[in-house]
């Protein structure tokens, strides 16, 4: 009982891979592979004006492309629907004070700060596409390194400034409290199962995806589809990703400090 197709149990998620700086002309770059769901994440920085009622805080813009070559549904107007679903999501997590420092971003306050422009290419599409996104862009945003910055003088009321073109002389971004999504589907009332595949959503009407920081603190949720959930059910659903986010997320920064620390790493990823 409780076992699915595939021998996993409802709360098991399928194998995963994450290979990070695989872009080099990126400030920093991630691909997630879970089972058949394969995600290219790149993080470009740009300086330009901050916003006017937050003059010390850098700022962040998701941006996704859905592929029609990633799967069927994804033809026509379908992928874009999607890709503003998961773009929109992602802004509403780490717009959270809880979640990422952006005054670490800041360069002059009220005159520049530091864009971070996320792009995510869904390759292919095989179930579970809000946690594996989001998994990848926590994993790009802790590979960027930015080239430091330095004011070296003013001229004509215009500052000047020098980047820095030593590459170890870089400023990280620091995601120890980034958030992850958790996606449940509800399959009957009282039944859930997370990482579905493509013939699980099929036979669920509706999904709960949440916004898990390290610490446990939920920053945001979303249902998709067009189906209910009852308190308990929502109540339950809500609890275990909150749970299961905080060991996920201490996995991924395992694997991601280890990744770091093997010299003369091989990439196999892109470019």
């Amino acid at each position: 009982l409780g076992i699915r197709v595939d021998g996993r149990d409802r709360l098991d998620y399928r194998q995963l891979e994450i290979e990070t700086s695989v872009v080099s002309t990126a400030n920093g770059s991630a691909r997630v592979r879970l089972d058949h769901t394969d995600v290219l994440i790149t993080v470009k920085m740009e300086m330009e004006p901050p916003l006017i009622d937050q003059p010390r805080n850098g700022k962040l813009y998701f941006f996704v492309n859905c592929s029609a070559n990633a799967a069927p549904e994804f033809e026509g107007r379908g992928g874009e629907d999607l890709g503003t679903s998961l773009s929109s999501m992602l802004e509403r997590v780490y717009s959270s004070p809880h979640t990422l420092d952006t005054s670490k971003l800041c360069v002059v306050p009220g005159k520049y700060v530091k864009g971070l422009y996320v792009d995510i290419e869904i390759l292919e599409c095989g179930g579970n596409l809000f946690d594996a996104v989001s998994l990848g862009v926590k994993a790009a945003l802790w590979a960027t390194k930015m080239p430091r910055i330095y004011i070296t003088g003013e001229d004509g009321g215009e500052l000047e400034f020098s980047v820095s073109d030593n590459p170890c002389d870089v400023d990280r971004v620091d995601v120890s409290n980034a958030p992850i999504l958790i996606t449940h589907l509800r399959i009957t009332e009282n039944l859930t199962v997370v990482d579905p595949t493509p013939e699980e959503e099929c036979c669920g009407p509706v999904q709960i995806v949440v916004g898990v920081t390290p610490k446990g603190l939920i920053t945001a949720t979303q249902q998709l589809g067009s189906g209910t959930f009852t308190p308990q059910t929502l109540s339950a659903s809500i609890k275990s990703a909150r749970d299961l986010g905080v060991k996920i997320h201490q996995r991924l920064m395992e694997k991601l400090r280890q990744e770091e620390n093997i010299t003369d790493r091989p990439i196999k990823g892109f470019l």
